[in-house]
């Protein structure tokens, strides 16, 4: 067994532990068979999309990893057609595959209507037989495989995106939760971008526990685990990120996530304009970057609160690599987490050597 191996199943064995000793009933909402969803389940991470040679390899890409959802953070095909978009999306991944999306700045003027975006996102997931909450893709929500999914469109379309956000997360019992929409706060990517959102969005879904998946910026990039996005502070440099929520009986703030941008789905690379401490990995044109996926996969090996990441690009390269225990829902069920050796991060720090400072 490796250092590093062995590392990680130290940590597991904490978290099984704690788990372990937890008094809380574990027969409640959110811990049965039924709710944690199917073992393995891979969630693939784009946005910024277009038509097209590359936007078209990184849909053949998420085919060929075997992806059972997509999450697409905006900015479709930058056409204004609904249709071709979503032809682009069929003729690849087919017409009943679990594609989700939330509206960017470059989809609204089609977004409503007859024949606009939402038409064709409110079909596929009729087809699927998913409902949803409130306006899809403005200020939405639904659950899906085990995973609840939060997806809205601050400082584009609809209003009100944190306190919805807050809510939703509040009332559901999810073990994983997943807070997406398509613009930033300058300090949470690595490019030109603007301070878009508020940070509203970010504290709230961090406070509930939710995985953070953005894009609008043409590159990726991951922060370390953070107990503060909008003082960007970092709670863990460990490439095994524990989830946790912010836990109303207390007067602390206990809730701790991480924020990506998975902005290289096709339509052009930028480069890095921005360094800082709290960024884990970063992949630009600065590192010779190209088009691809955040992969995650859930519930791995039937451990319902493990899931393994990793992107890679449509040459195949795996740029960052991580795993997230997720402990925000005070998880009290007995995890079997320390009877495998799960291999640690391998690359996880690649594209750091190359960071401009």
């Amino acid at each position: 067994m490796t250092t590093s191996t062995k590392s990680l199943l130290l940590t597991l064995l904490a978290i099984s532990i704690t788990v372990c000793t937890n008094e809380t009933d574990s027969t409640g909402p959110g811990f049965g068979n039924d709710d944690k969803g199917k073992d393995n389940f891979k969630v693939a991470f784009i946005g910024d999309q277009g038509l097209g040679f590359d936007a078209r390899a990184v849909l053949n890409l998420i085919k060929a990893e075997e992806a059972d959802a997509v999450v697409h953070a905006g900015d479709f095909d930058y056409d204004d057609n609904p249709k071709a978009w979503d032809d682009q999306i069929n003729d690849i991944l087919g017409a009943d595959f679990p594609y989700f999306a939330c509206a960017g700045n470059h989809d609204d003027d089609e977004f409503y209507g007859a024949g606009g975006y939402q038409t064709f996102m409110e079909a596929r997931m009729n087809r699927l037989g998913i409902t949803w909450d409130g306006d899809l893709g403005v200020k939405s929500s639904f659950e899906y495989n085990g995973i609840f999914f939060v997806l809205t469109a601050p400082d584009i379309l609809g209003s009100d995106h944190a306190a919805y956000i807050r809510d939703k997360l509040t009332e559901n019992s999810s073990i994983w939760s997943i807070s997406s929409w398509h613009k930033n706060m300058r300090p949470m990517q690595v490019g030109g971008k603007d301070n878009d959102t508020g940070w509203g969005v970010y504290e709230e879904s961090r406070k509930g526990g939710a995985i953070i998946a953005t894009a609008h910026e043409h590159s990726y990039s991951r922060t370390h685990l953070l107990s503060s996005c909008e003082n960007q502070t970092v709670a863990s440099t460990s490439d095994t990120l524990i989830l946790t929520s912010d836990l109303s009986e207390t007067d602390e703030d206990e809730g701790r996530t991480f924020v990506f941008v998975s902005g290289l789905g096709g339509k052009s690379i930028r480069d890095q304009e921005r360094s800082r401490d709290w960024w884990a990995s970063i992949y630009t044109s600065d590192q010779d970057a190209n088009h691809g996926a955040l992969f995650g996969t859930f519930n791995v090996d039937g451990i319902f609160n493990l899931a393994h990441f990793y992107f890679k690009d449509i040459d195949g390269v795996v740029v960052d690599e991580f795993y997230v225990i997720n402990d925000a829902q005070n998880v009290s069920a007995a995890v079997e987490m320390t009877t495998q050796e799960i291999p640690a991060p391998a690359f996880a720090e690649t594209s750091l050597n190359t960071m401009p400072k």
